[in-house]
């Protein structure tokens, strides 16, 4: 084998090694680009759930405890989209909702001496 068909195996490789990672980088910017446009319609559809108030609560909420505001989030819209809410949740509404979530979720931890 002569070395410029040493090279161009070389380059075969070298494109198909490009060729892949491109598409992976594809694959990941669209994945992102949906993952953004779900979040954009959660948050519209939030945005008329809730209040101001509300939002800025489950906001404060989400840096502690993130997967219950999912949760909660994705409840709201389900119970909105079948009519079963009525809204704007307020604020009040909304700690009520939480405390119940709390109360239902919440183990109680005793402590025992032998």
């Amino acid at each position: 084998m002569s070395a410029p068909e040493e090279y161009r195996g070389v380059d075969e490789e070298l494109e198909e090694l490009k060729r892949r990672k491109m598409e992976e980088l594809q694959r990941r910017i669209e994945e992102e680009r949906r993952r953004a446009e779900l979040q954009a319609q959660k948050r519209a559809i939030l945005n008329l759930i809730l209040t101001p108030e509300a939002r800025r609560r489950l906001d404060n909420l989400r840096l502690v405890k993130p997967e219950l505001v999912e949760a909660l989030e994705n409840q709201l819209i389900a119970l909105a989209q079948s009519g079963r809410l009525r809204t704007p949740i307020g604020e009040e509404e909304l700690k009520q909702m939480l405390e119940e979530i709390y109360r239902r979720t919440r183990r109680d931890l005793r402590i025992r001496f032998r």
